[in-house]
């Protein structure tokens, strides 16, 4: 079957299991950007709990942010953990953002996908997730989301090695699937809903799995 075919395969039985996921979840780009940042080690309703905060108070925008005291800032994200460490990461990425865009979203996002990416690994407290998370549904650029979720399930079927680190999951997809900002949006969500239903950490319900039969790896597909 090979790689394309397999994981065109998993896609094609998660979309037709799940539906549709309509992610990420946001109202602009920018909420989409600070949801990225704010998510690291926390799950999505503590990040919503933060996030609303900062638009009660009127300072989701890039200048509010920008001229918030970072004390302030530390206790309006406290729902999303690590909070301190988190306002810090905010304040490298709103500064940073003003010292070489003007505060300007669409000025970092007309650069090109791969040059965007790499700008963004260069701000202290983005990592390869956050940057990719960044890249693909804020700027709705190609490049693929992995995460554990991603990891376990490729593991799990066999389809990497245990060693297997971000930049080589991330081209296994990136090689096999069309380049399509779309297409990679979808099916990280998707891999994302299967990790939380099916493919648990710990206690998997591999029998309920809509992967269940799938060959467990890529050479048995052949």
């Amino acid at each position: 079957m090979g790689t394309s075919k397999t994981l065109k395969e998993i896609y094609d039985r998660l979309l037709k299991h799940f539906g549709p996921q309509h992610w990420w979840p946001g109202e602009t780009p920018f909420e989409v950007v600070i949801g990225a940042i704010l998510t690291q080690n926390t799950n999505w309703s503590n990040v919503e709990k933060a996030i609303n905060n900062l638009k009660s108070a009127g300072l989701l925008t890039p200048e509010g942010l920008h001229k918030c005291a970072l004390p302030r800032l530390a206790e309006l994200i406290k729902p999303s953990g690590y909070f301190n460490i988190k306002a810090k990461r905010l304040k490298s990425f709103i500064d940073w953002l003003f010292d070489n865009y003007e505060g300007d979203l669409n000025q970092l996002f007309s650069k090109e996908t791969s040059a965007l990416r790499e700008e963004l690994l260069t701000v202290k407290g983005i990592g390869p997730e956050t940057a990719d998370s960044i890249v693909l549904y804020a700027a709705n650029k190609p490049t693929f989301v992995c995460d554990a979720y991603t990891y376990r399930i490729c593991l799990r079927h066999r389809m990497i090695a245990e060693e297997t680190g971000y930049d080589e999951l991330k081209t296994l997809f990136e090689d096999a699937l069309p380049r399509d900002a779309k297409l990679f949006n979808e099916y990280h969500a998707l891999l994302v809903r299967l990790g939380k239903t099916y493919c648990k950490k710990t206690k998997p319900l591999c029998d309920q799995c809509p992967l269940e039969d799938l060959p467990h790896t890529i050479e048995d597909a052949g």
